[in-house]
């Protein structure tokens, strides 16, 4: 079993979830932020899966390190399985979760209460530094709130209520969301791939 990870993104909020989700493996974990000279990636892909592969492979190449990569975003029924891959950059700016959420809301505008079911999707692509790679997903089905309700968790949190919850994601703890959260359940597959792995 390897002794360091690197997580192929920027984004503090993610880095510190997938940290605190993967901190009983005690792997060493790192980010982009620890190479500063690391080239931008274009996520380019049709689905989640092509972009967390290709996030996944450049990083291991990149860094000689272990990697993990996840693309991850919101389907929406109503709107077709908008914004999808695009949710980071629904609005138009990357990672603008106001804009984004303002959107969202607009675009949801009228639609009645039993028509506003969504769900979270995360793939998670792992590639070895001699490129071998899998993947796993995970997927949380919710509804979209009326209105941003919470102050906790980054992007839709504040518009998403899981199934059999009455609270947005950012209206719960960290802990309760990464128990039931789409990359939660990627990460609790992944964790049983890397079990796998470590016996073979």
């Amino acid at each position: 079993m390897y002794k360091t990870l690197i997580l192929a993104t920027r984004n503090q909020h993610k880095q510190r979830e997938l940290t605190e989700m993967l901190a009983p493996l005690g792997i060493e974990i790192k980010s982009l932020l620890d190479f500063p000279d690391f080239p931008e990636v274009e996520e380019d892909g049709q689905t989640f899966a092509d972009n967390a592969i290709k996030k996944a492979r450049v990083t291991a190449q990149f860094s000689g390190l272990t990697s993990l990569a996840d693309d991850s975003g919101l389907e929406v029924k109503a709107l077709g399985g908008q914004p999808g891959i695009y949710s980071a950059r629904f609005a138009g700016r990357p990672g603008d979760d106001e804009a984004n959420n303002r959107k969202l809301l607009q675009l949801m505008k009228g639609v009645p209460e039993d028509s506003r079911q969504a769900r979270f999707v995360c793939v998670i692509a792992i590639c070895g530094p001699n490129q071998e790679i899998q993947t796993v997903r995970g997927v949380c089905n919710g509804t979209i709130a009326a209105e941003p309700r919470g102050k906790e968790g980054f992007g839709y949190d504040p518009l998403f209520i899981p199934d059999g919850y009455e609270l947005s994601f950012a209206e719960l703890s960290a802990q309760e969301k990464n128990l039931i959260s789409h990359r939660g359940r990627a990460l609790q597959e992944l964790k049983r791939l890397m079990s796998r792995m470590k016996r073979d």
